[in-house]
C-alpha cells in the first residue's frame, strides 16, 4: 500500500489565504505571517508534499493552476472539517459574541437559515448583525464578518455566489409599458442603480427613477403595489413577481458576485465558524 506525505493544515490555510485574497503579501496578513515564511511553506507544499506546481506566477496577479484549483476545493473541505473537529471535541459550548455586516438584502433570503443552523448548535453565541449598504459597510472595521455586493472583477475575500441581475414588476400589472418607465431602486450610490440606469439609456428606454431606498423591503412593496419596476438579483424576487427582459423590451443586466469579508484583526474561532455557516448557506 503507498504511503503518501501528511498535509499540514497551516500549509493549506496559507494555500487558501493567497487564493481568497490574490496575493502572498495580503495572504501574510491573514495568516500573521510574514510574506517569505508564507513563500517557503508553499514551496514546500508545491515540491515536497504535493509534486506539483500550484500557482501561476507569470502575471502580475498570482493565479491557481488546474492542480491548485483542484486543491483548493479539497483544502477548504479540509480545514472546514478539522475546525469542526475542534469546536465539536474542545469547544462544544462556545460563548461569545460576532459582529456581522449584512445589506438588508440578504436579511430575508438568506440569514435566516444560517443563523437558525448556527443558534442551534451554539446557543450561548450572542450575534449582533447590522445592515447597511455594502459601500458603507466596507468603510467599517469593527465588524467580524461582512456580507458584500462587488461588481465582477472587484471581488474581494471570499466568493459566496454569483447572480444575474433581473427585472421584475408585480404580477397582473404591465408597469414596464409606462412611458416613462417608474424604477424602484436602492439610493444613487448603488452601483445596480447605474447598471440598470445605464442600460436602459442604451436602449434610449424612457425611464424615471420614481422611489428610491436602502431598504429592500421597502423597494418590493412598493413594487407589489404595481407601482415601479425594480432590478435586483434573481434570488431576491418574490415568486408571485414576474421577471421581465428582452421580450418586454428590457436590456439584459450584469451579474455581481456576493462576497463574505473576514475582518483580520477580530479573527476568532466563533467568528470562522458562523462564516463557514454563512459559506454553506449561500448555496443553498
Amino acid at each position: 500500500m503507498a504511503t503518501y506525505p501528511s498535509i499540514d493544515t497551516e500549509l493549506l490555510r496559507s494555500f487558501v489565504a493567497i487564493a481568497d485574497h490574490g496575493g502572498f503579501t495580503r495572504a501574510a496578513e491573514v495568516v500573521n505571517r510574514t510574506q517569505s515564511a508564507v513563500s517557503m511553506q508553499m514551496k514546500r507544499l508545491e515540491e515536497d508534499v504535493l509534486q506539483r506546481p500550484l500557482f501561476d506566477r507569470g502575471g502580475r496577479q498570482v493565479r491557481l493552476t488546474a492542480e491548485g484549483q483542484v486543491l483548493l476545493g479539497y483544502a477548504r473541505r479540509i480545514l472546514k472539517l478539522h475546525g469542526e473537529v475542534l469546536t465539536t471535541l474542545r469547544e462544544p459550548h462556545m460563548v461569545g459574541s460576532v459582529r456581522i455586516g449584512t445589506p438588508d438584502d440578504y436579511v430575508m433570503r438568506f440569514l435566516p437559515g444560517v443563523l437558525a443552523r448556527f443558534a442551534q448548535t451554539y446557543p450561548l453565541v450572542q450575534v449582533e448583525v447590522h445592515c447597511e449598504p455594502s459601500y458603507q459597510l466596507l468603510q467599517r472595521h469593527d465588524l467580524d464578518l461582512t456580507i458584500v455586493t462587488r461588481e465582477p472583477g472587484t471581488e474581494i475575500g471570499q466568493l459566496l455566489r454569483q447572480e444575474r441581475f433581473v427585472w421584475a414588476e408585480a404580477a397582473g400589472f404591465n408597469v414596464h409599458e409606462q412611458q416613462p418607465m417608474p424604477l424602484a431602486m436602492f439610493n444613487s450610490d448603488c452601483f445596480c442603480r447605474a447598471w440598470a440606469c445605464n442600460a436602459l439609456d442604451g436602449l434610449d428606454k424612457p425611464f424615471r427613477v420614481a422611489y428610491s431606498s436602502p431598504s429592500l423591503s421597502a423597494i418590493l412593496a412598493i413594487v407589489g403595489a404595481g407601482l415601479a419596476v425594480t432590478a435586483q438579483l434573481q434570488s431576491l424576487i418574490p415568486a408571485d413577481f414576474r421577471i421581465l427582459g428582452p421580450a418586454e423590451g428590457l436590456p439584459e443586466l450584469p451579474q455581481s458576485s456576493i462576497v463574505l469579508v473576514r475582518n483580520p484583526q477580530k479573527h476568532s474561532q466563533i467568528s470562522e465558524t458562523l462564516a463557514e455557516h454563512i459559506v454553506e448557506g449561500f448555496k443553498l
